[in-house]
């Protein structure tokens, strides 16, 4: 079998004992980004085609108003976005693993056996948030936005703002949707306990809207609400799946 070639001045052994020059890093931050852009690349010119239904698909919950477009060049940006983040999506799993695998020279070797489990569930629990965001939060926010006191008024949406506030939304309920997995993770590598997480919960709850603030797309506090909720529960359920499936270790001081 063919190993991969090493960086210059580093041994197998640095590597196996979690220890990488600081030049190697970089050299691995470069590989793993060119990876990266090439599974980008492969993924947009997968879903290009398809971004037209896409965006017909998204603006179902506006329907029946329809999108329109303010400056010529809108239409053929908001398809390359829709293309773009669509393969984004469908080449996840080989974004995560370059993710791990930068990681992975800076851990001990029994820790480096979550790799798969790390790339499945993460993907799992992003697409499952996207899921959530696109059938039950963003049909439902959009639906109380476009008709909140809005009798004398007539909508005119933008398919660039709107599909910006589509795409912005779906992908932090992605993200916070890992946070589960990423407590579970940081108790079985020690750096935290189900201990510390309860104890601390109050000011998880604060962070959980400061995040929320900070991750939805428009300033209304509804919206706010919308993430922050979902959020402190997905916490919670973090802190159970610490409890069951964490091995505990005590935090160094």
């Amino acid at each position: 079998m063919f190993r991969k070639a090493l960086p210059p001045g580093v041994e197998q052994q640095d590597i196996d004992e979690g220890r990488m020059p600081f030049l190697a890093h970089l050299g691995e931050l470069r590989q793993r980004l060119i990876v990266s852009v090439i599974a980008l690349g492969i993924g947009f010119i997968a879903t290009f085609s398809f971004s037209e239904r896409i965006i017909t698909w998204l603006a179902q919950p506006v329907e029946p108003v329809k999108l329109v477009f303010l400056e010529p060049t809108e239409p053929f940006w908001v398809n390359m976005k829709v293309a773009l983040i669509a393969g984004a999506f469908l080449v996840l799993p080989v974004l995560l693993y370059q993710v791990w695998a930068f990681i992975a020279p800076g851990l001990l070797p029994h820790e480096r056996k979550f790799a798969m489990p790390f790339v499945v569930l993460s993907t799992l629990m992003f697409f499952v948030g996207a899921a959530f965001a696109l059938k039950v939060i963003i049909p439902f926010a959009v639906k109380f936005l476009v008709s909140y006191k809005t009798q004398n008024l007539v909508p005119t949406l933008s398919v660039n703002r709107y599909v910006d506030f589509i795409l912005k939304f779906t992908l932090a309920f992605g993200l916070v949707f890992e946070l589960p997995l990423a407590l579970t993770l940081g108790t079985r590598l020690g750096l935290v306990t189900p201990e510390f997480l309860s104890k601390n919960r109050k000011y998880a709850i604060l962070l959980c809207f400061v995040a929320a603030a900070i991750l939805t797309p428009t300033p209304d506090a509804f919206n706010q609400l919308l993430m922050a909720g979902p959020l402190c529960l997905l916490y919670e359920a973090g802190i159970v799946c610490s409890r069951l499936f964490g091995r505990r270790k005590t935090v160094a001081a």
